[in-house]
């Protein structure tokens, strides 16, 4: 791939992936405009690797204001820690279960199942939008009827019902590109009475833990393709996907940090049902692009 495209999806990711409008499936359209199969394994590598280098740039923005809350005792640790297991734990519960059925339903009588097969679909992507805009839409509208004083005190994490809500809620996000995880699972987190802050930090959280595990797993088919290239003797260039997807997580990397200068205060101020409204026209674009005169 040129590294011209891997520096425009990298900026898109970055760029994209700090606002609840889903960087995965803005990422997806740009490959399809850019003529890339989205649903391949150095796709799905390099979008996760895109995933991991916005991570780490969570993590270097947000680490003296997780330090602050979540460690600043054993107690606030200990608190925080059972809560992100019980999150996570119904992620991978909801996850798998929903991967199992979409495979035994949608790929029924295939030789070859892979959830990431539908990674592509825009027919799928523009209903995910749709669905999260509108999720958004009603979060950030209700916002301050949800939340009480109590909720807007900084030094805590969400409470279990809040961080179970989310961990299911993250689950459903896992199959479908479009659907945003952080617009989805902040947006639980404030509709079950948590403020958007606290929502916030715990939705990261989540994404860190849950980042590793999804790149073991492209990994995996990365090198699954590969020796299945060997066999038939197609070529395959492992080294050169994994270079490239590195390469891109860096760009994504330093794009994240410099959108997270100037998008993370507009964040806090009020203006969260905008992004709803964002996934909204989001959605009927891509409707357009696979329904319209041009399909892609």
């Amino acid at each position: 791939m040129p590294i011209f495209q891997v520096i425009i999806l990298a900026i898109v990711q970055g760029m994209a992936e700090l606002l609840p409008v889903s960087s995965s499936a803005h990422v997806v359209v740009a490959e399809k405009l850019m003529g890339l199969d989205p649903s391949s394994p150095q796709m799905t590598l390099l979008l996760v690797m895109l995933h991991t280098g916005t991570m780490f740039a969570v993590i270097a923005y947000f680490w003296n204001q997780w330090k602050r809350t979540y460690f600043s005792s054993a107690d606030s640790f200990k608190r925080f820690l059972v809560r992100l297991i019980w999150a996570t734990f119904l992620t991978g519960i909801i996850g798998e279960a929903l991967n199992i059925a979409i495979q035994k339903t949608a790929f029924k009588g295939a030789s070859k199942a892979e959830i990431e097969l539908l990674f592509g679909r825009l027919d799928l992507i523009a209903p995910a939008l749709l669905a999260v805009g509108i999720l958004i839409l009603i979060a950030g509208l209700l916002e301050r009827r949800l939340t009480t004083s109590a909720a807007k005190v900084y030094g805590d994490s969400v409470t279990m019902r809040q961080a179970g809500w989310m961990g299911a809620i993250q689950g459903l996000c896992l199959p479908f590109r479009g659907f945003s995880r952080s617009g989805a699972t902040i947006s639980t987190g404030m509709l079950t009475g948590a403020s958007k802050e606290r929502a916030e930090r715990f939705s990261f959280a989540l994404a860190v833990v849950l980042t590793p595990p999804v790149v073991a797993r492209e990994v995996w088919r990365l090198l699954k393709a590969s020796h299945e290239a060997a066999a038939t003797g197609v070529p395959f260039n492992l080294h050169g996907s994994i270079v490239v997807s590195v390469l891109g997580m860096v760009f994504a990397f330093i794009a994240g940090l410099v959108a997270l200068k100037w998008l993370s205060s507009w964040l806090e101020k009020g203006r969260w049902y905008l992004f709803g409204i964002y996934c909204l026209l989001a959605s009927a674009v891509v409707f357009y692009l696979h329904y319209g005169p041009r399909h892609l």
